[in-house]
Order: C-alpha cells, then sequence, then structure tokens
C-alpha cells in the first residue's frame, strides 16, 4: 500500500501518476485531503499570531485586551481557520473535478466524476503548497489564483491523458 509522503512525492514530481490514483480508497484520499489541510491551517494559524502580535503592538490598549482573551481567542480562531480550509479546499477540489471530467469528455476517456475527484485531490498539492509560499512575497490575489487555476488544469489534463480511451460501440 502506498504511504501519504509518496502520495506527496508522486503528486509533486510525477503528474502522470494522479490518474493511477483514482482507484484509491476514499479513506486514503480524504485522509491525505485532510494532511493538506492541516498543513494549510497551521500556516495560517501561525500568520494569523504573528498578524495579531503586530497589530496589537501597534495600536494602544489592544495587546492587553488580546493578552485577556488570548485563552479563548487562540483557540478560536485555530477551530475557524481549520474549518474554512477545509470547506474551501473541498469545494475547490469539487469544482476542478467537475471540470476535469469535462477534459475526460473531451479527450474521449473513460472516468467518473468520483475517479476525477480522487485525482483531483492529488493535483491539488501544488497550488495548495504555492498559496502558501505566494502569501510570503505578498502576490496579489488574482494572480495567485490565476496561477494555481492554471496549474490545476494542466495537472488534470496531464492525469486524463493517462486515463484509459473509450470504446468505440459496434451497431
Amino acid at each position: 500500500m502506498v504511504t501519504h509522503l509518496q502520495l506527496f512525492l508522486h503528486s509533486l514530481f510525477q503528474p502522470f501518476k494522479l490518474a493511477a490514483y483514482r482507484i484509491l480508497p476514499i479513506g486514503k484520499v480524504i485522509q491525505y485531503v485532510f494532511i493538506l489541510i492541516t498543513v494549510l491551517t497551521i500556516f495560517s494559524f501561525i500568520q494569523f499570531l504573528t498578524g495579531v502580535s503586530e497589530t496589537a503592538v501597534q495600536i494602544k490598549g489592544l495587546q492587553q485586551y488580546v493578552k485577556d482573551i488570548q485563552w479563548l481567542l487562540y483557540p478560536f480562531a485555530l477551530f475557524l481557520l481549520f474549518f474554512t480550509s477545509t470547506v474551501l479546499l473541498f469545494v475547490r477540489i469539487s469544482i476542478y473535478a467537475a471540470a476535469g471530467t469535462v477534459f475526460l469528455k473531451l479527450l474521449k476517456r473513460r472516468g467518473e466524476y468520483r475517479h476525477m475527484w480522487r485525482t483531483t485531490s492529488f493535483a491539488i498539492t501544488w497550488p495548495t503548497l504555492l498559496s502558501i509560499l505566494f502569501s510570503f512575497f505578498s502576490v496579489s490575489s488574482w494572480v495567485a489564483t490565476s496561477i494555481n487555476c492554471i496549474i490545476t488544469i494542466f495537472l488534470l489534463i496531464l492525469a486524463s491523458l493517462k486515463y484509459p480511451k473509450t470504446e468505440k460501440t459496434r451497431f
């Protein structure tokens, strides 16, 4: 059985293997997606912590207020970041999987939405990591979204080429 580390490395460096992972059990795929969500949440939480401390220093009185409620603020922020990251990543995977299903039809390949959803779960690795990197360089959200969209679609097309061809029916 393939490990999560192998799945991660293959999703980064071997895009043609993404099509083979369409037959993985859905539990393994969901685990992988939640690992990505956890990485994204931890990074976002660290940014939140540093952003709150920088803002608190600039505004008088806010620093004491944040100190007083940090026992409530930080766990709630962590939960909210995890929840929003989960929803956004699952919605993004679902939308790209629908687009990937269209690619399968255009390329005359066999596959279903559930297969493409699994493939997309691994194809979204690069864009997820790049979104973390883009936040360091203050790349505009429009440019970052466009680059991530192009990369994901490119990886889905590459993976779609490895799906089996549709059989021609004889009448």
